[in-house]
């Protein structure tokens, strides 16, 4: 990725945050021959390794479960992000020498995928997975609310991978270059739009 330093996320807590915050990723592999990609849902856990450890599954009918994975893998998350006219620039007004741009938060996460199909590991990979989305959204819905057989058959047609990340980028591209207030015109005019999760982000100290 692409990352100037006044844009690069440093702080390994704020990163893992931002994993966190995103409910969808996409898991990248190369096979030798052509790239696989799968979106996914996925949970990390921040102290197992060095920079964490992601977990998710894909469906045993997925080519990428089965096929070998030729150097690292990637995985993308893409954070919010939102289109910044050059409307709310004060340097609009000033020199008129402005252009548009995108703010977003992105992040690449390194490392070699492990596969498993056993099912108490599978058992334990849904339960949390579900444990997590379902609070992010205040639910109460557990995996053991559905039958027993019904959630085996499901198992059996999923595989588990578990992936140590062992590298990890993180991109936070949010009028940082811009002046104070170029910065405060762009935070106000999101919150206008109804973008607080962006505009919360926007750093307004000099």
């Amino acid at each position: 990725m692409y990352l100037p330093p006044h844009f690069e996320m440093r702080d390994l807590p704020a990163i893992h945050e931002a994993i966190d915050s995103v409910g969808l990723a996409n898991l990248v592999t190369w096979n030798g021959t052509e790239l696989l990609a799968t979106p996914l849902p996925l949970i990390l856990v921040r102290d197992e390794g060095e920079f964490g450890t992601l977990y998710g599954h894909l469906a045993k009918a997925n080519p990428q479960a089965s096929a070998p994975v030729v150097g690292e893998a990637l995985t993308l998350f893409a954070g919010v992000d939102a289109y910044i006219t050059p409307s709310w620039y004060a340097t609009k007004q000033e020199t008129g020498k402005v252009v548009p741009t995108w703010n977003y938060d992105s992040i690449h996460a390194y490392g070699a995928p492990e596969f498993f199909q056993d099912e108490a590991g599978l058992l334990d990979l849904v339960t949390r997975l579900t444990q997590h989305h379902e609070g992010r959204i205040g639910g109460a819905w557990q995996v053991s609310d559905a039958p027993e057989d019904f959630i085996r058959g499901q198992l059996r047609g999923i595989v588990g991978f578990r992936m140590a990340i062992t590298r990890l980028q993180g991109k936070r591209k949010m009028s940082q270059n811009r002046p104070l207030a170029d910065r405060e015109g762009v935070a106000a005019g999101l919150r206008e739009q109804g973008r607080d999760d962006v505009a919360d982000l926007i750093p307004l100290r000099k």
